[in-house]
């Protein structure tokens, strides 16, 4: 039940959030508080598409790059049933090397690989935590060619293009389902009903589009393909389900629990975004700030934390934990504006965190 403390997180949430929508103009919103490893509030907020229909608290939103740590949450339930060793170069999963599959439409560009050995050195480590050495994504590169920049392993530079193909490896190499195994391990595991990696008939009941900076609506995209760069569709009512599942471990032994939301490599550059860009000197680069297995861990005055963002032209999203008392904050907005308001409303639900938000939104948060 209840009592006055809850009424006035709740008031208190429900005004930062008002104030949020205000300032920054964004026209839906919803958030999501986990306390000791349980959700404890889910609210939503403003509307979900330009007919002005209620944005709920499970009404159907795009994941966007959420869907990597949930991803890797799969990942590291794998590595338990000891079906991935996250050292074992991924190359030795695939009975064929990898420039020889040529360029797949559902999966990357590997004939572009063909003359650079170093491919044979990725692994899911350095898949998870973002130092494959390629773009975000080959067609971002001016001729549209997949490449690697560093050597693997070295340094951090954000890649979706990466964790495509650690599910290249998944399905090709092991014969795995990626959609059913997230289903089964994590969306059936946690009670995340209005969850899944592909369009769903049933989601259009109660379904959000999106705004764009310049207040443009955009219609949710119905994907029919699993990526796990960011295909997944979710709620707030699910995310907060599957952050209080993270946060407390759920489906995990204690090392992967660990070894998910450790800092493994330190983060280099003075934003996320662009990637690629040069390494900052030390003084310039984020303090405490270091790539986990699907998440960026950081340190703060309430001790370590991670946090995963995901965006697009019409979402901004952002789940923040606290390791201490195993709380989190799950943001989730229809409309890309309101990611200018994550400092506040991540404050009023756990207080000041430490989070690196310039490095994180760099043209947002200016320095």
């Amino acid at each position: 039940m209840a009592g006055p403390a809850d009424d006035r997180r709740a008031a208190a949430i429900d005004a930062a959030a008002q104030a949020a929508m205000a300032k920054t103009g964004a026209k839906g919103l919803a958030v999501a508080i986990v306390e000791d490893g349980k959700p404890v509030l889910v609210r939503s907020y403003g509307v979900r598409n330009a007919a002005g229909a209620p944005l709920e608290t499970d009404t159907v939103m795009y994941g966007a790059s959420l869907t990597k740590a949930v991803f890797a949450y799969t990942v590291m339930q794998l590595v338990d049933d000891g079906k991935i060793d996250l050292d074992k170069p991924i190359a030795d999963y695939l009975p064929r090397p990898l420039p020889d599959y040529g360029n797949l439409d559902a999966y990357g560009n590997w004939g572009d690989l063909a003359g650079d050995a170093r491919w044979r050195k990725i692994t899911p480590r350095m898949v998870l935590t973002h130092s494959t050495g390629f773009a975000n994504f080959a067609w971002l590169e001016p001729d549209e060619k997949l490449r690697i920049h560093f050597a693997p392993g070295s340094r951090y530079a954000y890649s979706g293009e990466g964790i495509i193909l650690l599910q290249f490896a998944l399905e090709k190499g092991l014969g795995l389902d990626l959609g059913a195994e997230m289903q089964r391990r994590v969306f059936d595991r946690l009670g995340m009903t209005n969850t899944s990696m592909t369009w769903r008939a049933d989601f259009a009941r109660n379904l959000a589009d999106g705004w764009t900076e310049e207040g443009k609506t955009e219609p949710h995209d119905e994907r029919s393909r699993v990526r796990a760069a960011g295909s997944m569709d979710t709620s707030i009512a699910d995310m907060a389900r599957f952050a209080a599942g993270l946060v407390r471990g759920e489906g995990l032994s204690a090392a992967s629990r660990r070894e998910m939301v450790r800092g493994q490599l330190p983060i280099t550059t003075v934003s996320q975004f662009p990637t690629l860009q040069p390494e900052a000197p030390a003084a310039a680069r984020p303090k405490g700030v270091a790539a986990g297995l699907g998440v960026i861990a950081f340190g703060g005055p309430q001790g370590p934390g991670f946090f995963k963002s995901g965006h697009n032209e019409s979402t901004g999203n952002n789940m923040v934990c606290i390791e201490r008392g195993r709380r989190c904050v799950v943001l989730l907005s229809n409309d890309v504006r309101a990611e200018g308001a994550f400092p506040a409303l991540v404050a009023a639900a756990l207080g000041e965190t430490g989070l690196p938000w310039r490095w994180e939104y760099p043209d947002r948060f200016k320095p």
